[in-house]
């Protein structure tokens, strides 16, 4: 702090109140200058590199070039063929861009929650930091390592040199089964060849993807692209010998791989369900460690809870497994998912029958004291939006539009039968826009979607609720997922009186005339206003003759 002195006598000095050191951290020029571009891997000093070099601007190719150069670029780099499998893997709806975070989080989150992984990004400083304040925003407690770079390194090539030789550091078995290297959109757009890479450093794997914003649409797809290239290492390597065993040792009976992000409980409850088939639950994909990915592969069948892991699902169906699609919500819906899994794993009728006969009167009595009344929208980005449709509607609620930002695939195509047949508006890469629209339209009780959506559901004086946050971390299969969305949903609608109250109180302040701060009570400008537009018809019709001779006429 300042000494005390500076704050004496009428002539009070201005001396700067110093905190911390912070500002005398060297700055990544005078790094660069001194000791050359490195890299700030997990557990370094971040003082000791560059962190904050400017991105490459060069030829156009910054954070900020466009979509359309980008791919340009990444093709004109030799990217073209990872560029159209993502097309086919992932194909896009009416917007050509992620609406929703940026798309790097989604595979980022994956390897940041395995363990004995390392993470590693290359990309543009400001998309580092965004990924990674928004990773520990979400609870990460791993560090993100990072490869900086500037237009010199990325043009001569020295950033893949400074890659390799950051997985060379990291690559100690006692800490690591796995490096992820993911190039983010400047990195890809500019042709890096995450390829080149090792295959392996001292037995730890190298994994490298590339997750730009302009090939992979939603964050969710890229978890897809992380996972699918792990489970092709981990074929790989169970193709050639023996590999590790899961921490609990292997299952003593056939197992049904769950796909898909979903609620702690929900693996509990679906094994529940399972063991009366004589099958149990197996591993989650995305995994929470390398070697739960040999005992995903090794499985019955796969169950694509979530729909959308298309690279995932070609690799376990490379090592031959059959996949079941949708999911165990609701009554009917598990009705139909048992008699899928039993065909898929050769499970007798009568065993079928009798599990069902167990567990549907439990879930219809789950359903029938948790009832919903009211109309809802719904709309998010996580892939399983069809899915709490469903619940909802057999909950009791009108459900006129459902929105999602990920694609249609035949994995959901029973799902998307189901909501149709209901008189349910089912919209696959849903647009902000349309989301919206629908609000406007419908009206509904309740607004369920991203924060956007919930924002202007919220303006019009309509309950709603984050679908991340709320509803996707609830259990949604089984008996436990039945009745599990009510009490929120309800309390939501419940809460329209409020809304309408705090509307009326503020109604009129924050937009047109009313908007900024005012001192006073904010002062009438329409005439003011109607007068320069008057002005401004006015002289664009005197630079437009031909717009004074269509008024003439």
């Amino acid at each position: 702090m300042a000494d005390a002195e500076d704050r004496k006598g009428g002539d009070r000095k201005t001396t700067e109140v110093v905190y911390d050191g912070a500002a005398a951290t060297p700055m990544a020029n005078d790094l660069a200058a001194a000791s050359g571009t490195g890299m700030a891997a997990p557990g370094e000093n971040m003082t000791k590199s560059p962190s904050n070099v400017p991105s490459p601007e060069a030829d156009g190719l910054g954070c900020h070039g466009g979509q359309a150069e980008m791919r340009a670029a990444a093709e004109k780099a030799g990217q073209s063929e990872i560029l159209e499998r993502y097309a086919v893997d992932y194909p896009k709806g009416p917007h050509d861009q992620p609406q929703s975070m940026c798309p790097a989080f989604g595979s980022l989150r994956v390897g940041l929650r395995m363990r004995r992984t390392a993470t590693v990004l290359s990309g543009s400083a400001c998309c580092v930091y965004g990924l990674s304040f928004v990773s520990h925003f979400y609870g990460a407690r791993r560090t993100v390592g990072y490869v900086p770079f500037d237009s010199e390194t990325l043009v001569t090539g020295k950033l893949f040199e400074d890659i390799r030789e950051a997985v060379h550091k990291l690559a100690d078995p006692e800490k690591y089964d796995a490096v992820i290297v993911t190039n983010l959109c400047v990195p890809t757009a500019s042709g890096v060849p995450l390829r080149l890479l090792p295959k392996e450093i001292n037995g730890v794997r190298i994994i490298g993807i590339d997750v730009p914003g302009f090939g992979v649409p939603t964050h969710a797809e890229a978890k897809d692209v992380l996972s699918g290239a792990m489970l092709r290492y981990a074929r790989t390597e169970a193709e050639l010998g023996p590999v590790q065993a899961p921490r609990g040792g292997p299952s003593q009976k056939p197992t049904v791989t769950l796909l898909g992000e979903m609620f702690p409980a929900d693996p509990v409850g679906l094994g529940m369900m399972l063991e009366p088939l004589g099958l149990a639950a197996g591993p989650v994909v995305p995994t929470r460690e390398w070697r739960e990915l040999y005992a995903a592969l090794d499985c019955a069948a796969v169950a694509a809870l979530h729909p959308f892991y298309t690279a995932s699902i070609r690799e376990f169906q490379e090592a031959g497994r059959p996949i079941v699609g949708s999911a165990p919500v609701g009554h009917d819906g598990t009705a139909a998912w048992l008699d899928a899994i039993g065909e898929a794993c050769g499970i007798a009728r009568d065993c079928v029958d009798q599990t069902k006969n167990r567990f549907l009167p439990m879930i219809k009595g789950a359903l029938a004291n948790a009832p919903i009344k009211g109309r809802v929208t719904l709309s998010g980005y996580e892939g399983s939006e069809l899915l709490v449709a469903r619940l909802l509607l057999e909950s009791g609620a009108n459900v006129p539009y459902v929105g999602t930002a990920c694609p249609k695939t035949p994995y959901s195509a029973a799902d998307c039968e189901w909501l149709e047949a209901r008189g349910v508006h089912v919209e696959y890469r849903a647009s902000l826009e349309k989301d919206i629209a629908a609000v406007e339209e419908f009206r509904p009780d309740l607004a369920i979607g991203t924060t956007p959506v919930v924002q202007k559901a919220k303006e019009m004086a309509i309950p709603g609720l984050y679908f991340t946050n709320l509803i996707s971390a609830r259990p949604l299969f089984g008996v436990a997922g039945a009745g599990s969305l009510a009490q929120v949903v309800n309390a939501a609608i419940g809460n329209k009186a409020r809304f309408d109250e705090m509307r009326e109180f503020f109604d009129g302040v924050g937009h047109g005339d009313t908007a900024g701060l005012w001192e006073g009570v904010p002062a009438d400008h329409s005439d003011f206003r109607r007068k320069e537009l008057a002005r401004a018809e006015k002289a664009r019709k005197a630079a437009d003759p031909k717009r004074v001779a269509e008024s003439v006429v």
